[in-house]
C-alpha cells in the first residue's frame, strides 16, 4: 500500500532535511515553518527505523499540546491506515512498525528522565533551561547515538547562542548550523517585512525576523544592562578575595529550584564570584555546598517566607537553617516591582565571573515580563519559568544593603553630650 503524507517541504526545508548531521542548530525567523519541519523529520525517522523512539520538546507542555500535537496527528493520519494508535492524554503516536513519537514540555524535564531516543527536536530552545539539554536530552541520546535538532529564534546571548556558536566552531561530521533571516529566505513578502519593521521596536524586529542574537530579549527586565556589562567587560574572570567576606543570596524552593548567588562587596562594586542551583534537595545539602566551597562567609540573605512554619515539622526553615549553622538575614517583604528596581540600580556596579556564574547570568538575561497573547502586549509582572529562581535570589540580595548582621551586634560608641 502506498501512503502519501501531506507534507510538501519548502526548498529550504528540504535542503535542511538532506543536510542534517547528528547535532543540528537551526536558527530561523518567524513563520519559517520550523515546527512543521521538525515534526515531519521525526515522522521520517519513525518510518525508516523500526521501533524507534522520537521526542519533540516544546518550551512548555501546554505549547506542545496546543501546536505540535495537532501537526503530529495531521501528518501521521495517513499512516494510521497501516495500524498504530494515538494516545491523546500522553500526546504520543505509535506507528505500525513499533516506532513512537511523543510530545514533551521542557517545563517538566522529569518526564524525559530514564528514556532513550533515536531523535529529539528541541523547538524554541532559547526559551528552555539549558539543563534540559545537558542533564536530560544529551544522556538520552547517548546509547542509541540519536540525533538532536535545536531550532528556534534567538533571544539574546543565551543557551541557544551558546549551542549555535558551538556548532559553528565544531562543524565536522557531527555538528551542523544554519541561520535563516527573513530578508534572505523570500518566505515573507518584502512589503510585509517593511511594514513589520515600521511598526515593531527595532530590537524586536531584528530578533524575530533577522535572527539577531545581539538584540535585547523582548520584555526582558535586565537584558540591556547585561549587554552593557558584556560590552564593559564586567563579565570576565572574577576571583575570590579570601580577605573579604562572601555574602550569599538565596531563593529557597519548595518542590522547586533553590538558587544561591555568592557575592563580595568591594567598595561600590559587587563581585559575583559564584552561583549554584539545584532542586529536590534538603537544606542540609545546600549547607554542605557552602562548606565545600570553602569561602569565608558574612551574611546569608533569604526571602521573607523562610520564616513560615511547615506543617510537618512545626519549624520554619529559618530555624532549620540555624541548626545547620546558617544564620540568615531575612529580606524585607517588598513589592516585586521595587525589588526589580533595586536590581537595576545595582547591576551597573556588578562584575560577574563568566564561568562560575554563567547559568545565573543566562537567567538574568532571560528574566522577562509575561506576554498577554489576547491583548498582544506585555503584562506588568514577571513570567515564572526556569530563569525566575536566579532572578529572585538576585533581587533579594539587591534589596538589602548597608551593614551586615554582625555589624549591628558590635558595641556602639555614643556621645552622651547630645542625649537629653
Amino acid at each position: 500500500m502506498e501512503i502519501q503524507i501531506p507534507y510538501e517541504p519548502r526548498p529550504l526545508q528540504e535542503k535542511i532535511h538532506n543536510e542534517l548531521k547528528r547535532f543540528n542548530v537551526i536558527c530561523c525567523h518567524r513563520r519559517f515553518g520550523k515546527t512543521v519541519f521538525a515534526i515531519n523529520h521525526l515522522i521520517m525517522t519513525a518510518c525508516e527505523i523500526t521501533n524507534s523512539r522520537l521526542a519533540y520538546i516544546a518550551p512548555t507542555y501546554r505549547q506542545g499540546k496546543a501546536v505540535a500535537y495537532d501537526y503530529l496527528k495531521e501528518y501521521t493520519d495517513p499512516l494510521m491506515k497501516l495500524g498504530g494508535k494515538r494516545h491523546e492524554t500522553e500526546l504520543k503516536v505509535d506507528l505500525w512498525n513499533g516506532s513512537r513519537i511523543q510530545i514533551f514540555g521542557s517545563d517538566n524535564p522529569d518526564a524525559l528522565r530514564g528514556l532513550g531516543f533515536d531523535g529529539v527536536c528541541m523547538d524554541e530552545y532559547a526559551l528552555m533551561s539549558p539543563r534540559v539539554w545537558t542533564e536530560v536530552v544529551r544522556p538520552a541520546v547517548a546509547d542509541k547515538l540519536g540525533y538532536v535538532i535545536f531550532i528556534g529564534t534567538p533571544m539574546g546571548h543565551n543557551q541557544f547562542w551558546d549551542v549555535y556558536d558551538l556548532a559553528k566552531r565544531r562543524g565536522g561530521k557531527d555538528w551542523y548550523a544554519q541561520l535563516y533571516r527573513a530578508s534572505e529566505t523570500e518566505i515573507i513578502a518584502d512589503e510585509e517585512l517593511e511594514e513589520a519593521r515600521l511598526t515593531m521596536p527595532e530590537d524586536q524586529y531584528e530578533q524575530e525576523f533577522e535572527c539577531s542574537f545581539q538584540a535585547a530579549v523582548s520584555g526582558a527586565y535586565y537584558g540591556k544592562q547585561i549587554q552593557k556589562a558584556e560590552k564593559e567587560n564586567r563579565i570576565t574572570d572574577v576571583h575570590y578575595d579570601a580577605s573579604n567576606d562572601v555574602e550569599t543570596w538565596w531563593d529557597l524552593g519548595i518542590g522547586d529550584s533553590t538558587s544561591i548567588w555568592f557575592a563580595q562587596r568591594v567598595g561600590k562594586e559587587i563581585h559575583l564570584i559564584d552561583y549554584y542551583e539545584s532542586s529536590g534537595e534538603s537544606l542540609a545539602h545546600y549547607a554542605g555546598i557552602l562548606r565545600d566551597k570553602g569561602y569565608k562567609y558574612g551574611r546569608h540573605v533569604a526571602p521573607h517566607d523562610i520564616t513560615t512554619r511547615e506543617l510537618g515539622t512545626g519549624k520554619s526553615r529559618l530555624e532549620v537553617s540555624y541548626d545547620l549553622g546558617l544564620d540568615f538575614e531575612v529580606c524585607p517583604r517588598l513589592e516585586v516591582d521595587h525589588g526589580i528596581e533595586a536590581v537595576r540600580n545595582n547591576l551597573d556596579n556588578c562584575w560577574f565571573d563568566k564561568n562560575k556564574c554563567k547559568y545565573g547570568i543566562d537567567c538574568l538575561r532571560q528574566y522577562r515580563k509575561q506576554f498577554d497573547d489576547r491583548m498582544q502586549t506585555f503584562k506588568n509582572k514577571p513570567l515564572h519559568d526556569w530563569s525566575s529562581h536566579a532572578a529572585d535570589a538576585f533581587r533579594y540580595g539587591c534589596s538589602v544593603d548597608g551593614p551586615t548582621r554582625t555589624d549591628w551586634t558590635k558595641p556602639m560608641s555614643v556621645d552622651t553630650r547630645y542625649i537629653v
